[in-house]
Formats: structure tokens, sequence, C-alpha cells
């Protein structure tokens, strides 16, 4: 039969070692977003389809795993976290002290083509920080970006960071048939596109401004306006932030970053490491989402890609998560009652420990060990 031994299009699996170190790395940022106060949520796998294709979201509806529920309601596969924490936060938690934090680990849906980095089930973890509009807030999200891809195992990553008003700036005069040719021709990276294109100087150098700290002094020249300018301000209040929290020398700046103009609405970022053709991470401010839902707030946030760092992971040569010192408890015939209360003991002490299910010599018992893998034997004879 075909497809019977075979996942999904778009779908993989995780054998014990994988699936170990991802429960592993995922543990370790859920326990660090709980450090910094951010509190877990978990919502529904699907949603109704008006929910997640509010606020402009009608271009990701081609994406979307779409099925019908008995009183023929159109629902949808969850494409990402923000959509569902935003209606969350707007139905549930509306009268709730502001500025909120929450956090999740959760698995998203999204049909597209299957190519490195880009699966039709994937799995994210991040946080929102909703209700706060400064750059204070942005500085957090950026830190708490860059120390949870360190306690995630990588070494080696940096966080390029823009401002879409930088760009938006210096286009808001211009037709918006042009805009939009503008803003397509950046978000692909499109130089050949963008030079064709009868528009300002200024607008066509926008992909090469990237750089560290002076970058935003030589861009002040390029600045001919108060959002433009106001952008650079902001960004080198973050960065100034950025540099309290011990993370700056993990940031670079890249003033055509601009990810999505009909989502974003400030600072925006997405994290690279060597090896990994892809981001591993991205955020940034979306001040007019929950506005949407009929609870207007200010929101900043970001989402790591679980897969993509487990790659990152792998290139890099991290230590594996899964190495817990595992004990294997053989025991002599008649011995199954002690073994039991043996095995109970080692386990409170908080060792991991694989109970054979049939008795064995010690030498068969040794032999198990060696073939689970396990560091050590424990024999009840």
């Amino acid at each position: 039969m075909t497809g019977l031994l075979e996942t999904p299009y778009g779908t993989r699996d995780f054998l014990p070692a994988e699936a170990a170190t991802k429960r592993a790395v995922e543990q370790r940022l859920i326990k660090l977003f709980a450090a910094f106060g951010y509190d877990e949520v978990v919502t529904p796998t699907m949603e109704y389809l008006e929910t997640l294709t509010t606020s402009g979201g009608r271009v990701i509806e081609p994406h979307l795993f779409k099925m019908f529920d008995r009183n023929n309601h159109t629902l949808a596969l969850r494409h990402e976290m923000t959509t569902p924490i935003a209606r969350l936060v707007s139905a549930r938690l509306n009268d709730a002290p502001l500025p909120l934090k929450l956090s999740y680990l959760s698995n998203v849906f999204r049909f597209r083509t299957n190519q490195p980095g880009r699966q039709c089930e994937f799995h994210q973890a991040g946080v929102e920080l909703i209700g706060t509009s400064n750059a204070f807030a942005d500085a957090e999200i950026v830190a708490l970006a860059a120390q949870a891809l360190s306690v995630a195992g990588l070494v080696d990553f940096r966080i390029s960071l823009g401002h879409v008003d930088f760009a938006a700036g210096l286009m808001q005069n211009l037709p918006h048939d042009l805009q939009t040719q503008i803003k397509t021709a950046i978000e692909r990276h499109d130089i050949v596109a963008l030079n064709s294109l009868p528009i300002p100087d200024a607008l066509k150098k926008i992909p090469a401004l990237q750089g560290g700290r002076d970058l935003l002094t030589d861009a002040q020249a390029l600045a001919d306006n108060d959002s433009s300018r106001r952008a650079l301000d902001d960004l080198s209040e973050i960065y100034r932030l950025l540099e309290v929290y011990g993370v700056a020398d993990k940031i670079t700046f890249d003033l055509g970053l601009i990810r999505d103009f009909e989502y974003y609405t400030g600072m925006v970022f997405e994290a690279y490491a060597p090896g990994v053709g892809y981001s591993l991470a991205g955020g940034g401010r979306y001040d007019n989402m929950l506005a949407d839902f009929g609870a207007a707030r200010s929101a900043t946030g970001f989402a790591l890609g679980i897969e993509r760092i487990l790659d990152a992971r792998k290139f890099q040569h991290a230590d594996s998560t899964a190495s817990t010192k595992k004990i294997f408890v053989g025991y002599a015939v008649g011995r199954e009652v002690c073994a039991i209360e043996r095995a109970g003991e080692l386990r409170a002490a908080g060792n991991v420990v694989e109970l054979s299910l049939t008795p064995q010599t010690q030498a068969e018992a040794e032999k198990s060990r060696a073939e689970k893998f396990c560091t050590d034997l424990v024999y009840v004879a």
C-alpha cells in the first residue's frame, strides 16, 4: 500500500534520541521564559477560519489546512501562534492588568513547498509582550530571544535588527502602486528589481544598509523625514539597552529587514546561525493586530523554530541534551519483586532506570545494558 510506512508530505518523525533532545531544549526555553515573567498559555490546535484570517490574514488562507465542523463552520489548523494569542487576550484576558507577558510551546501547520527548514508541520516556542509600546519592551524581547538561543545550546549566532519605519518614511510620498513594488523588491531582496524602479537613490541603498552600531549614524544622512529619523533613534535606544543585557555582541543592523509591512509596525528582527540557510527566529513590534479583535493593545514578541534550532545544534556540534545517565536493572529467576523495589529506589533517587521484563543471567543482563546504551548495570541476584 502506497504511503503505509511514510509520513504525510511536509511532516517528520522524531526518533527517541531526537525527541529527547527536542524536549530538553523546549524545557530549557520554557524555564527561561518563566524566569523573565512570561506565563505559558495553550490554545486550540484549530481555530475558526475567520479568526486566523483577521488582520489582513487573507494572504495566508491558501496555505492553511482547512476543514468543516458538524455545523458546517470552516475551521483551520493554526499557522502561527500570535493570532490565536491575540484572540485569547481579547476574549479572555481583556480586563487583565497590563503589561501581559505570555509564552507558548506549540506545533503549527502551514501548507508550503517542502524544502530544508520549511515543513508543513513544525514546532515553535515564543513570547508575546502586550500593552507596552516603548523601546524598553522591545529590548527585553530581543534580549530574551538571544538568551533563548544560548540556552538552547547555540554559541555562534547573529540577530539582525531592523525597523519598518525607516523604509516606510523614505517612500511615504510615492504613489501607492510604486510603494507596493518597492516593498515587494525589498522583502524578496531583489536588488535588480529595486534598481529598475524610478525611485530616489536612498531607497535603492536600503539592501546594503547592514552593519554594526555605526550604521545607525551613517544612515542619518539618508533619513530626510521624521518617520525614518524616529526609527533610527528607536534602534539606537534598543541597542543601548541590549548592551546592558550583555547581548549587543550578537546584534547587527539591517535596515533592509522589513519582514511584513502590513503586519509589523516598528522594530523587527531575525536570528541566523552558520550552516543553516534560514532564520532560526523572528519577531518584532505589531501594534495593530489586537485592534482587529476589538481590544487595541500595543504588542511585541518573537517565535523560535524548534526544528531549525535542532539543525543548528547539529552543525555546531552542541552537546547532547539527551545524555542522561541510565541504569539497567536485571534480575535472576524468582527475584522479580526485589528487582521492582530496587528499580523504584533508584528512580526515587533521581535516576533513569530501565527494568528488564524477564529474568536474566548476569551475562545476559550486561548484554542488554550495552544494547540499551545504559551506563550502569544493577543486577539483583
